[in-house]
């Protein structure tokens, strides 16, 4: 039985007001199906005022919103989000990586940490931001009362590196929404992007620039195997959000008749990406690691030919074979791609879509935070 009390629930919600990410998605889509399973308890969203976020949730009248004052997240955490919990004697709160320090005996604590990758791939990221990151989601994965994480792979990584033997770790496995599985007509899309950024027939990769996420690899691929002579252009989407020197030193370095047929963009408005990937021709998922790994079950819930990594979170995709390859194996990745390039066609993309829809559903993950209402 689940409590009938009607509870209230804060949910820190200040990644929404950051660039695309997947914990962003992470937050919105999943609450929006937890709102919709407990209609008795209210959820509480902490954002900064901004009308695109609200109009998510306006078909969930038992989501409301708590709109933060303070930009630094550090008074945030220390002073203002505890008297936000205090004031309105909150039964549940839910936030992203980190709890603040200061905790209300009177409510519970729920973490989601996405992935501590940082610890497995040092060289990817600096040292400060290691240092401070390692501090903080520890603590937090050990002083909260409840631990989640998103994939079997970032389970076993918190198990290994922070010693959790004695605490239930929960997955809450990120989904598609719903909107990558309907029913669209592509010749509309494709259009709509010749007509507005003059591409067509394109390689879509998106993803936030890092180290780890590996755009140079596909720009070196897709110029090695002169893609561009076939007609084919490659298409990079994503906010640069921790330095990646050769990804930036590689497109410098390209000349005319390359850069052309290359092209970049760090932001997109919602509608133009799902007119994106709608109108990809195939969607390349060089990343070298990941916590999960949304875009690609996207690209492959729209029926779009998929080639991905098969390392970390990212091994759980096995559907993508046999165009599923170690981002580390640069011949390999070069022959795959090359082999999706001349098979695409005779890809089954319906069992792929089913299987996706299948597996990675919102609402299954929203049963899980259910669970812990009880």
């Amino acid at each position: 039985m689940f409590s009938k009390k009607p509870l209230k629930i804060f949910v820190d919600g200040y990644l929404l007001n950051k660039e695309p990410q997947g914990t962003q998605t992470y937050i919105r889509e999943l609450y929006k199906e937890v709102a919709k399973a407990n209609t008795n308890f209210t959820f509480y969203l902490g954002i900064f005022y901004n009308e695109e976020i609200i109009n998510h949730f306006l078909k969930h009248k038992n989501i409301k919103f708590i709109f933060f004052k303070h930009k630094s997240r550090l008074f945030r955490m220390i002073y203002e989000i505890p008297q936000l919990i205090k004031t309105n004697k909150f039964d549940f709160a839910h936030f992203q990586y980190v709890i603040p320090f200061v905790r209300n005996k009177n409510c519970k604590y729920i973490v989601t940490t996405h992935d501590i990758l940082f610890i497995e791939f040092p060289k990817h990221f600096s040292f400060l931001y290691r240092l401070r990151r390692n501090f903080l989601f520890r603590y937090s994965a050990v002083k909260s009362d409840f631990l989640i994480t998103v994939s079997n792979y970032s389970k076993q990584s918190l198990i290994k590196q922070y010693k959790i033997i004695n605490k239930k770790i929960l997955i809450t496995p990120n989904g598609v929404s719903n909107v990558f599985l309907e029913a669209y007509n592509k010749e509309d899309a494709v259009k709509h992007i010749y007509n507005k950024y003059k591409i067509k027939k394109y390689i879509l990769y998106i993803s936030r620039v890092e180290p780890r996420k590996n755009q140079e690899l596909l720009i070196k691929v897709f110029l090695k195997l002169k893609l561009y002579k076939l007609g084919y252009k490659l298409v990079l989407i994503g906010k640069n959000s921790i330095k990646n020197n050769d990804f930036e030193n590689l497109l410098k370095s390209l000349k005319d008749d390359q850069r052309k047929n290359i092209h970049y963009f760090e932001e997109i408005k919602q509608n133009d990406l799902m007119c994106f990937y709608r109108a990809a021709t195939i969607f390349v998922f060089p990343s070298k690691s990941e916590g999960f790994g949304i875009p690609p079950i996207e690209a492959g819930a729209l029926k779009i030919p998929v080639l991905c990594s098969n390392t970390t979170a990212m091994s759980d995709f096995e559907f993508f074979a046999p165009y599923f390859v170690s981002p580390n194996n640069y011949k390999g990745f070069e022959k795959a791609l090359n082999k999706l390039i001349n098979n695409k066609d005779q890809l089954n993309l319906d069992i792929i879509q089913q299987t996706i829809k299948e597996r990675y559903s919102w609402k299954n993950s929203a049963e899980v935070i259910t669970s812990i209402f009880k």
